[in-house]
């Protein structure tokens, strides 16, 4: 059975994210743990990322939590929190279309194989 073009996608922006964060760790890098660990969680994300590639049930779990966090810190951030932006609205709809694209019946059959 082929990948599904949901979880092509999902698994490109996870790891644009896993990316991103090891750049940031790397420019953190002046601040000795919060560099160390951005980097680390990076790798960890685009690793996680390349799991949804191969079929991964594992993967999707773990991208499925992580989003879920997302939405939720996202969520918080537009009812009630300090800092509702655009970057937040953003961010909650982009984790709640990953959890619909890795659930969806052509991914659910992805991932039973």
């Amino acid at each position: 059975m082929s990948r599904p073009t949901g979880v092509t996608l999902v698994a490109v922006i996870v790891w644009i994210t896993g990316l991103l964060q090891v750049i940031g760790g790397i420019l953190t890098i002046l601040i000795p743990f919060v560099g160390i660990i951005s980097i680390i969680l990076g790798i960890i994300t685009i690793i996680v990322g390349s799991g949804l590639l191969v079929g991964s049930n594992v993967a999707r779990v773990l991208t499925t939590i992580v989003l879920a966090l997302n939405l939720a810190s996202a969520v918080f951030s537009i009812t009630g929190g300090s800092n509702a932006s655009w970057s937040s609205i953003i961010s909650g709809i982009l984790a709640l279309i990953g959890i619909v694209l890795l659930y969806t019946r052509a991914a659910n059959a992805y991932f039973r194989r």
